[in-house]
């Protein structure tokens, strides 16, 4: 029998770059029911096929499946801008973070500076974040532009590493999606799959798989990680406790010329 993937327990990760959305923050929910609302409104109720082909797309290339799925390709536009201010909104009705995130993040920053890595506008990663109290472990958030390809394309982790300082071979990406996988290992560096299983050439694409980030096997190793020189290991002034779970509420609201907010 295939022993289980499992991280190297003599290797210590110079660099750590964190997915957002279905990793940090509980967020697949809100778009999947953003992607519903969309599709109800153009007559189709979407699948469970069509939940895993969308699963980590950008959102602008989400927009095209959709208006191809509807048979109206000439609305791409008009079905993206309406993903995406749906999506903003829920987000910022229901703010909350994945089982574990906050204890794996604040234990892996003792060891090695932090990123995002992201296809999401990087307005609603720093809304996420700031939402559930986590955007300040955060040295950089890098999301896709004019010279940055989006996920599965390997440039928003190879990107983040560059900022941190590494190489992508001392990295450890930390990912949701396959085609989040697909860019972390096409970037070089080490990976952590959470969430439900998908299929085995999916599940390949990870040195460990987890269920959730509170896995016992994932923080054993991270809290055995040596604590890095120079490493944040307090965080002055920051909320602890019940006080540290609390929600953010978004500064001065939505904005009444985008009312729902971002992805």
């Amino acid at each position: 029998m295939t022993p289980p993937p499992t991280l190297d327990p003599d290797w210590t990760p110079e660099a750590v770059v964190f997915d957002c959305d279905g990793t940090l923050i509980d967020s697949e929910q809100h778009w999947q029911r953003a992607r519903a609302i969309v599709l109800r409104a153009f007559g189709h109720a979407p699948d469970e096929e069509f939940a895993q082909r969308a699963k980590g797309l950008h959102y602008r290339d989400c927009g095209v499946l959709m208006a191809e799925l509807v048979g109206e390709p000439d609305h791409a536009e008009e079905m993206t801008h309406q993903l995406l201010s749906t999506f903003r909104a829920l987000v910022a009705r229901e703010p909350v973070s994945t089982r574990g995130a906050r204890e794996l993040v604040r234990t892996l920053e003792r060891v090695a500076p932090l990123a995002v890595a992201s296809n999401c506008p990087e307005d609603v990663v720093r809304f996420s974040l700031e939402s559930v109290n986590l955007h300040r472990h955060f040295r950089h958030i890098v999301v896709p532009d004019d010279r940055i390809r989006p996920k599965p394309h390997p440039d928003t982790y190879a990107e983040a590493a560059r900022r941190l300082g590494v190489p992508g071979g001392r990295a450890l990406a930390v990912e949701d999606s396959v085609n989040g996988m697909k860019a972390a290992v096409a970037a070089g560096l080490r990976v952590v799959g959470v969430g439900p299983r998908p299929a085995p050439e999916g599940t390949a694409l990870a040195d460990l798989w987890v269920t959730s980030l509170d896995d016992p096997a994932l923080m054993a190793w991270a809290r055995s990680r040596p604590t890095a020189a120079g490493a944040r290991t307090d965080l002055p002034g920051a909320p602890t406790g019940d006080a540290a779970d609390a929600k953010v509420p978004r500064p001065g609201g939505p904005s009444s010329q985008d009312p729902a907010g971002a992805s």
